[in-house]
């Protein structure tokens, strides 16, 4: 007799979505589910920002406690929440065929986002320095919640439009007409991708998630966690990556900013067909930490513990 995989995700729209796509999947392969739904400390705390609270990994910690209590065998994660450490006997277990990358900006229908004086909101640190850096007359507040919350806080604002991930939105059909791609903001690492981890002494349920398993998703999305890890050191920071196929080579481009916007250390390499990707992102880097990164991320690390 099969054993029902307890599917542990958030409990909003999106999350929930994500978990019911997992759960198909599964079940279509003839795995019996169920769903766990619980609510994270990110989703209680909607007031203060996400790097202000300090805490990495802060959507994903309380699937963690339910995965290492036994309360749920797998969980499923937007990958790009997901800390590139993750906590001992938890393994990942499969990335799923990534959807769009892209970054996209919800506006109200005018070109006032194009003045000296527009503000922009968003949660992210990535999408405000790099607003900041190409838009530097502009203000950036910060923006909270899941995408619902978010979409009605800025029909409810004189804000001139608000940072969103296009994957989210279109997941759960609420991309909005008055939107644009913003096509020159590297995305988060992982942006898009779905990720499931399970129990390293759950070999049950690893067979059944390595066959959602999408090869490409994987490596491209384990290129950028690398940058990540390799840059942050544990320090939340304005990093965006993005590794891509075209003709059978895999081609990188990771961005480091400062807080306001103002210094940027920009990288693109390629890496051709057959050559070993296990430590591109580790190389690349350590590119940008040599060329000034080291002491800008020294500088990130002091603006925020002020």
């Amino acid at each position: 007799m099969k054993k029902t995989i307890r599917i542990g995700t958030r409990d909003s729209e999106l999350a929930l979505w994500q978990a019911h796509t997992v759960e198909r999947k599964l079940n279509h392969l003839g795995y019996p589910t169920k769903i766990v739904a619980v609510k994270s400390t990110g989703d209680l705390i909607l007031d203060v920002p996400l790097y202000e609270l300090g805490i990495t990994g802060i959507f994903t910690k309380t699937l963690d406690v339910a995965m290492l209590k036994g309360e749920v065998d797998i969980a499923v994660h937007s990958m790009k929440d997901v800390p590139t450490a993750l906590p001992k006997g938890i393994v990942q277990a499969a990335v799923l065929e990534r959807a769009d990358v892209n970054d996209i900006l919800v506006h109200k229908g005018n070109d006032n986002f194009f003045t000296d004086t527009a503000t922009i909101a968003t949660g992210s640190l990535r999408r405000q320095a790099q607003w900041l850096n190409r838009y530097p007359n502009h203000t950036v507040v910060d923006l909270r919640g899941n995408v619902n919350t978010r979409l009605k806080k800025l029909s409810e604002n004189e804000w001139e439009g608000a940072v969103f991930a296009a994957a989210g939105l279109e997941r759960i059909n609420l991309l909005p007409e008055n939107h644009m791609v913003l096509d020159w903001m590297i995305p988060a690492p992982a942006q898009g991708a779905m990720v499931v981890v399970a129990m390293e002494n759950d070999l049950y349920s690893q067979t059944a998630l390595a066959q959602l398993n999408h090869k490409p998703s994987e490596i491209a999305t384990h290129i950028e966690r690398q940058f990540l890890k390799k840059l942050e050191g544990g320090c939340t920071a304005p990093i965006g990556a993005l590794a891509a196929y075209f003709d059978n080579e895999i081609r990188f481009e990771g961005v480091l900013l400062s807080i306001d916007g103002t210094e940027r250390l920009h990288i693109e390499k390629v890496l051709h067909a057959g050559e070993d990707y296990s430590n591109f992102g580790s190389e690349c880097a350590e590119e940008i930490l040599k060329n000034g990164g080291a002491e800008l991320m020294e500088k990130i690390r002091a603006e925020l513990k002020k």
